[in-house]
């Protein structure tokens, strides 16, 4: 499809299972569409790694430029250092009020782009809340009326460069903090705990439900406040759905942790049940794990290896998806039942994004160093191939989410420990380089305190706090930082350089 072609919700798309099945392959999703299509066919982004194709750290892209502060365009201030040419503007801040009326909630996390038409496109935004000040949401909306997680649906003008709403979609869930968007016009958000009712604050209960789930929330209408069981009941991050098959794939943020794939018996009808199953590598055990007095030994693919090492994939069968726990309330259920079976790790799965035919992997904290890893899955072949495992010389801070650009390239998020936190692109001839940095410094230092229409005060310096959600479409690049809580629409010369 073109990218201008709308992509509906499922809730609004009056086809049958049938039909939508057959549909499935030629509905892809836009960003993997027309001309990003062609660029991406170009640029295999799996040879990074190669013998002849080593990766170069670049201080800055040599196509956009060095990297200097930017004033927004909406309050003025230099929140982002980008290259020349590049503008932005911020929104949805924590506390702005809503459509509805909801104050933004705070910890942006995940996000992408998952409908759009001639003028407008819907992003469905996480929020990694996980206290217990209770649900944002209307009841209507709402899991556990406990708990201050969930998502927001904002809505920009693609074409004037203006955002326009946002309201509250879910609530009631706890750490909502990736997940992704699927091809028919959804996104699937994802808990990243077991929390429950056993979970004890001095002698109070706090939740009503068990936590641990994935939930389908549409770009408009209202969400089903319901956990899809079938996806499995694991500290999730990160959800791709392959349009060609409807397969999602899933990550998990553990050590160690299972890379997982959701086989539904209707694609795009997640809720009619499926088959949940954990990778296994065709790889000798060099990590081993006691779970309930027995020893399991398995393939830990964050031991570090040779950048273009590629193995062989086979999925071994999950028969208790919704078996959170082992014994009582010892977490890791699911990835035990898969570890039995032989299954593989990866060090910290979290995010996971589809393009180019390939499923891309962040190990926030593989590799030697422990400064993270990308892997790419290709589901045709069922090989799983180290792309890039990040070294301190790499100076690549432990990525977490992840997106493919419409050039053909990886744009990563940075979660570690760095000040100032960065985007980093990674170039399909094996180029790595910063193309944002978090610029919010509110201190007496930087540009000093800030005081939002919603009265809240800004007056800290949050340049280490990690950036999430990237998301392109077209001339736009939307991510966040979780800290203060502020979203970005990124529009310049991408046709200059790889991104």
């Amino acid at each position: 499809m073109s990218d201008t072609t709308p992509v509906r919700a499922a809730f609004d798309d009056p086809i049958s299972d049938e039909q939508l099945a057959a549909q499935l392959p030629a509905r892809r999703h836009f960003l993997v569409g027309g001309a990003a299509a062609t660029a991406a066919a170009l640029m295999p982004l799996h040879a990074i790694g190669a013998a002849a194709t080593p990766i170069r750290r670049l201080e800055f892209s040599p196509d956009y430029g060095p990297l200097a502060p930017v004033n927004d365009d909406a309050t003025g201030y230099p929140l982002l250092q980008l290259p020349q040419g590049f503008r932005y503007s911020s929104f949805g801040w924590t506390g702005d009020v809503m459509e509805d009326g909801v104050p933004t909630p705070s910890a942006h996390d995940g996000m992408a782009v998952c409908a759009v038409d001639r003028t407008r496109l819907v992003l469905v935004r996480n929020h990694e809340q996980g206290g217990i000040t209770g649900s944002f949401g209307s009841s209507i909306v709402t899991f556990d009326a406990r708990a201050d997680g969930g998502t927001t649906n904002l809505t920009f003008n693609w074409r004037t460069g203006q955002w326009k709403t946002a309201r509250a979609s879910i609530s009631g869930t706890v750490r909502n903090c990736a997940g992704g968007a699927t091809p028919w016009g959804s996104w699937l958000t994802c808990e990243e705990t077991s929390v429950g009712p056993h979970t004890l604050i001095g002698t109070e209960y706090p939740f009503t439900q068990q936590h641990g789930w994935a939930f389908e929330v549409p770009s408009f209408g209202v969400a089903r406040a319901e956990p899809i069981v079938g996806l499995g009941a694991f500290s999730h991050e990160a959800a791709a759905v392959d349009p060609a098959t409807g397969i999602v794939y899933e990550t998990e943020d553990a050590t160690p942790s299972g890379f997982y794939r959701y086989i539904p018996k209707v694609p795009g009808r997640l809720r009619r049940g499926g088959r949940l199953q954990m990778m296994k590598l065709d790889a000798e055990p060099n990590a081993e794990i006691v779970v309930e007095g027995q020893t399991l030994p398995y393939f830990n693919t964050g031991a570090g290896f040779a950048n273009g090492t590629s193995w062989n994939v086979s999925w071994v069968d999950i028969d208790q998806p919704a078996a959170m726990f082992t014994s009582g309330i010892n977490y890791g259920g699911v990835r035990a039942q898969g570890l039995r079976q032989g299954a593989s790790s990866i060090a910290r799965g979290e995010g996971c994004w589809y393009g180019n035919g390939l499923v891309y992997i962040c190990s926030t904290s593989g590799g030697l160093n422990a400064n993270g890893q990308i892997f790419a899955y290709d589901p045709r072949r069922e090989t799983l191939t180290l792309i890039f495992e990040s070294s301190n010389e790499m100076k690549l801070d432990n990525p977490d989410n992840i997106t493919w650009s419409p050039r053909g390239s990886l744009l990563l998020c940075e979660d570690g420990d760095v000040s100032p936190q960065r985007l980093r692109g990674l170039t399909s001839d094996g180029a790595i380089f910063p193309f944002c940095a978090n610029n919010v410094d509110f201190s007496a230092g930087g540009s000093g305190s800030y005081r939002r229409a919603s009265g809240r005060v800004f007056d800290q310096d949050f340049r280490g706090s990690e950036l999430a959600g990237a998301s392109f479409y077209n001339e736009w690049l939307f991510f966040n930082i979780q800290t203060p809580g502020i979203t970005f629409a990124v529009t310049g010369p991408w046709a200059n350089g790889a991104l």
